[in-house]
């Protein structure tokens, strides 16, 4: 099993760099929390999906793009498993009388989710403590944070990031079982029994995600989450629908689909034919060229831009963060000193509030900002991470810059 998760991880790093040269320019990759089961980004799901296709080797995972209720209702499975990653959890009363049947009959129902719908923990008879980041303090909070499980007696599984703080509360029902903690020893994963099946919930879905499964051995703690579910279940299900619903759903909103609505009005369906037939006339009659097509001529090549990335390409394959670091810095000055007229050479509190009064850039920003260059310039080895985070900055502070 280890050779094969090695196996997943080098085609995995083949696959991002392969991308990355075959790319003109070099994005900072996303660090949005979508969870999705192709987002190769740090926050997406896609080493999660593909290892949990390693470890149960000859099922094919089933993706279901709809709600748990219709799920449940073209499904007869007894020792199923439903895996559900997502940064929130929405739910409405039928979806959960949905999960709690599936449940009684057998099946295996696995949900991570940061912020889990009280109507759903209200069910089981437990409660959550979730802690939302603000995004000004983002960056401050950031430490080695870590979880552990209770199949795992060794070290916990860590990474830097921001901490895993939420846990699960009021959990001394005689159904419900403590299987994870976070680094303050507080449970952060749980099993409710129900029937002849299983719930297991857990409040910490970036510990699913590329970014903390490909750090040293923590792909183990995925293994480790799944440990108490069926060693051979029937099938097994992959969530494309909650990990995409931003938003909890009106009751008017339930099963509503446009062009159903049309079809139930007979005229609404004659203008909908009606709009297509003109549609299509008047791309293969009224759509013609009436010009002739004039060629576009090509514009002068930018040799200065094209050097420029060819130097950052050659840094970035040298892997040399410190350098490309000190180039983002003085090349930042430079734009400060020439645009602003400040003296970059003397950071302090009047330098700082200057700058926030010029730009017109929020004060705490701009500190921030330059808090994290003070950093990285006395640092003899800068991380990707803090590369990562000093770009971002950087290009917000021209974003919103006046």
């Amino acid at each position: 099993m280890k050779n094969k998760h090695t196996y997943l991880l080098v085609i995995f790093l083949f696959a991002v760099l392969f991308t990355a040269c075959k790319n003109d320019t070099h994005k900072i990759p996303s660090l949005v929390e979508t969870f999705y089961k192709k987002d190769k980004n740090p926050f997406g799901a896609n080493i999660a999906y593909r290892q949990l296709d390693a470890m149960f080797t000859g099922k094919t995972i089933q993706d279901k793009k709809q709600t748990f209720t219709k799920t449940w209702e073209n499904i007869a499975d007894e020792t199923a498993l439903y895996v559900c990653i997502t940064a929130n959890l929405y739910v409405n009363e039928d979806e959960v009388n949905a999960m709690m049947e599936y449940i009684y009959a057998g099946n295996d129902l696995f949900i991570s989710a940061g912020d889990i719908d009280e109507l759903l923990l209200k069910r089981i008879g437990c409660n959550e403590m979730f802690t939302e980041t603000s995004p000004e303090n983002i960056f401050d909070l950031m430490k080695n944070t870590s979880t552990n499980s209770i199949a795992n007696p060794g070290p916990a599984y860590s990474y830097f990031y921001q901490p895993m703080q939420n846990y699960f509360f009021n959990t001394d029902s005689s159904h419900i079982k403590i299987l994870g903690f976070n680094e303050y020893k507080k449970p952060n994963s749980i099993v409710y029994f129900h029937g002849k099946g299983k719930l297991f919930l857990h409040c910490e879905p970036r510990a699913f995600s590329n970014y903390f499964l490909l750090k040293e051995n923590n792909y183990q703690y995925l293994q480790n989450a799944l440990a108490f579910t069926h060693k051979n279940p029937e099938h097994i299900y992959w969530d494309d629908y909650y990990s995409k619903l931003r938003h909890r759903k009106n009751k008017q909103d339930k099963d509503f689909s446009t062009f159903s609505e049309i079809m139930k009005h007979p005229p609404l369906v004659y203008a909908f034919w009606l709009s297509l037939i003109l549609l299509g006339l008047y791309i293969l009659f009224g759509g013609k060229r009436v010009q002739r097509i004039v060629e576009q001529l090509k514009p002068n090549e930018n040799t200065t831009v094209t050097f420029t990335e060819t130097i950052g390409r050659l840094y970035l394959q040298k892997k040399d963060n410190k350098n490309i670091t000190d180039k983002l810095v003085t090349y930042f000055n430079e734009y400060i000193r020439n645009k602003y007229f400040l003296n970059t050479n003397i950071i302090n509190e009047d330098f700082i509030t200057t700058l926030s009064r010029k730009s017109g850039v929020q004060r705490d920003k701009v500190d921030i900002l330059y808090r994290t260059i003070v950093a990285a310039h006395r640092s003899e080895h800068v991380t990707d991470y803090q590369l990562l985070s000093l770009q971002e900055q950087i290009q917000t502070f021209y974003k919103n810059a006046g």
